[in-house]
């Protein structure tokens, strides 16, 4: 079987979508960089490409956002109000076992 221009054409939604995925990737990758870095120099340089990295993934979501292809649900009142206390917890837990 051959494959035509058409068949191997990402749509637009596609494509972005492909873009979104690869700079997520390169955070990942990056940031286990910039962890395991061993000189100043070469860690400030992985710091910078992560930044441009996470800018570029920022500009597909907004672009993907403002043509309908990405929309986050709202978070449920209830879970973020669950997790607020789970965290409150475990901060105050903390704070006490540095008193101690």
């Amino acid at each position: 079987m051959k494959l035509t221009k058409s068949d191997c054409t990402l749509n637009e939604r596609d494509a972005l979508q492909d873009m979104l995925e690869s700079e997520k990737q390169l955070m990942t990758i990056y940031t286990t960089a910039l962890f395991e870095g061993s000189t100043k120099a070469m860690r400030k340089n992985f710091s910078a490409n992560l930044l441009g990295v996470a800018e570029n993934q920022f500009s597909l979501f907004t672009q993907m956002s403002t043509r309908g292809y990405y929309e986050p649900k709202p978070a449920n009142k209830a879970l973020i109000d669950e997790a607020n206390s789970t965290y409150k917890k475990q901060k105050k837990s903390l704070q006490c076992s540095v008193k101690n």
